[in-house]
């Protein structure tokens, strides 16, 4: 039997990247997207293909369709695209996840969540595991972020207790690939482009700030796991190893250019201090670890950006 998908978000980073491993699998797709941040160019591919539907709309707005299988990933995940418009970030994680748990519900399919390592917020526990619940500030400027993810977790565990509906959680720590977009305000996307463009590389604070960097292969691997196996979560998804944002800095540097100098910039308000996700959770229920380094994972990332940077001009 071939499954019905959808996926909302499916035109972005990682919602792309799903579509393309549910096609190549002889599944069917439905791709939903507002284009905030998704781009039709990271699915044209599909576009036109018997098992390939694309539908425009935002997840605030419920919507009826029949599927076996929703991957909820909608919602911006760069602090650049969720600080644009808060309260607009906070009722994507809200209604569109209410409204997805409802489609659930409704049609009995099994919901994914695209849920994030920003619950633990700036983590007093280190690194973090699935039990740990978090140090967040309800009231700074990521929390309609951190806070919105949060409900989100919690609506899906309510309808679950409530409904019965079929969920899985899993919390994303920090993913990079191709298919970033270059203006998102990411670390790793940041360091590539001011590194392309012959720029200085810009640290916050003193750079100590550390981060765990998962390739995206890697990252859609384990969502697949996460869907197919039978723990509703949340589990992390991560990558273990732990760099600080300089190391990070120099490794892209480098690669490129290593005559780039590094300069400072303050560090933002709450941006945490530490960040490893504990993958034992994972290991065991999933069999799922991550398999590309970063050295591994930077090629591919760097060339992509060097090939739409060109295109872009």
């Amino acid at each position: 039997m071939v499954r019905r998908n959808l996926i909302t978000g499916g035109a972005g980073f990682l919602g792309s990247h799903l579509c393309d491993r549910l096609m190549q699998a002889g599944e069917e797709v439905i791709c939903l997207d507002n284009y905030f941040t998704g781009r039709k160019d990271n699915i044209r591919q599909w576009i036109g293909h018997p098992r390939f539907e694309l539908i425009r709309h935002d997840v605030t707005e419920p919507i009826r369709l029949e599927v076996d299988r929703i991957w909820h990933l909608a919602c911006p995940a760069s602090p650049v695209h969720y600080q644009f418009n808060p309260i607009k970030t906070a009722k994507t994680s809200f209604l569109g996840t209410y409204n997805m748990l409802g489609l659930a519900r409704r049609v009995k399919a099994r919901l994914l969540l695209a849920s994030t390592s920003e619950v633990y917020g700036d983590p007093e526990v280190h690194p973090q595991p699935e039990s740990y619940r978090g140090c967040v500030n309800t009231i700074g400027i990521r929390s309609c972020y951190d806070e919105g993810k949060r409900i989100a977790e919690t609506l899906c565990f309510d309808y679950q207790r409530m409904h019965g509906t079929e969920i899985r959680v899993m919390r994303i720590f920090n993913t990079y690939g191709p298919r970033m977009l270059p203006d998102d305000g990411r670390v790793v996307s940041n360091f590539i482009v001011q590194a392309l463009r012959g720029e200085p590389l810009t640290l916050y604070g003193d750079g100590s700030q550390t981060r765990s960097f998962c390739y995206v292969d890697d990252l859609i691997e384990g969502m697949i796991r996460l869907m197919n196996g039978s723990h509703a979560g949340p589990i992390n998804i991560g990558n273990p190893g732990e760099f600080t944002i300089r190391q990070l800095a120099e490794r892209v540097r480098d690669r490129i250019d290593p005559s780039l100098e590094l300069i400072h910039h303050p560090l933002p308000q709450d941006d945490p201090l530490q960040r490893q996700p504990l993958i034992d959770l994972a290991r065991r229920e999933l069999g799922w670890e991550p398999t590309v380094t970063l050295e591994q994972g930077l090629e591919p990332t760097i060339a992509w950006f060097r090939e739409r940077l060109a295109e872009d001009g």
